[in-house]
């Protein structure tokens, strides 16, 4: 049963907990992003175009999306495996708080984090490319779907993992390469034949490229396409966290 005041307060909870710190949780990850699109556009803004559109202006909205998704992972696994190792999370366990209401409160704070990071590395590299908001509902889609999906894999993680160097493995081993090989940098028809085959079995590809057309109007697969992986992974990823929430595993003793 979901009872809205354990959820608010949950919500509110994880949203000043990030923002508390928001050089931190916010500041330093628009920064990285704008590194990023600094050093790769001036090596490669000359001599590289990518469906008719100028580098900068490709490479933009990979940037942000990719921080979308990053940040709403550290969201919630950070939270969760603070909470483990310090010993707090039974406050979170012993109130009347349904797990509906915690998996609830948990992602939706990472889509949170994740969208203020976003629209932060948006407003800071606007200047630097050219962006046509085609489709801005198409944007709004992916990007909260986008965070949905790793909002819930940071619970994942952080209910798995009983140490930050496991959290860090799972990031750095799983999380990582699958937003690094996603296309943000570059469009998988540029990549050999297995690449782009072995590229069609990530889902963070199809995020990405969903949330490019938003932008253009032009991707590499259909965004139908996309948005059913999408949501097909949204849900797979909704019903297991829900379910090693309701079981209680790696966090009731």
């Amino acid at each position: 049963m979901l009872t809205m005041g354990g959820f608010y307060t949950l919500l509110y909870k994880e949203v000043l907990r990030f923002w508390r710190v928001g050089f931190q949780t916010v500041a330093a990850p628009i920064l990285t992003a704008l590194l990023y699109l600094l050093i790769f556009s001036h090596v490669l803004e000359a001599h590289v175009k990518v469906n008719g559109i100028g580098y900068t202006s490709f490479l933009i909205p990979g940037l942000v999306m990719m921080s979308v998704l990053q940040n709403a992972f550290a969201n919630s696994s950070s939270s969760l495996i603070q909470s483990k190792v310090t010993g707090s999370i039974i406050f979170v366990l012993l109130p009347p708080i349904s797990y509906l209401e915690l998996y609830a409160a948990y992602v939706l704070a990472a889509v949170v984090r994740g969208l203020v990071v976003g629209t932060g590395v948006l407003l800071a590299t606007l200047g630097f490319g050219s962006l046509d908001f085609v489709a801005p509902l198409w944007i709004m889609i992916f990007a909260i779907l986008g965070g949905g999906i790793l909002g819930s894999l940071g619970v994942i993680a952080g209910i798995w993992a009983d140490k930050f160097d496991q959290l860090a493995a799972f990031q750095n081993f799983l999380i990582m390469p699958l937003t690094f090989l996603s296309g943000v940098f570059y469009s998988i028809h540029s990549l050999p034949p297995f690449w782009q085959h072995i590229s069609h079995w990530n889902p963070v590809f199809y995020m990405i490229d969903g949330f490019r057309y938003g932008f253009f109007g032009v991707s590499d697969v259909s965004p139908w396409h996309s948005l059913g992986v999408v949501g097909a992974c949204f849900l797979l990823l909704t019903g297991l966290t829900l379910q090693l929430l309701r079981s209680g595993y790696k966090l009731r003793a």
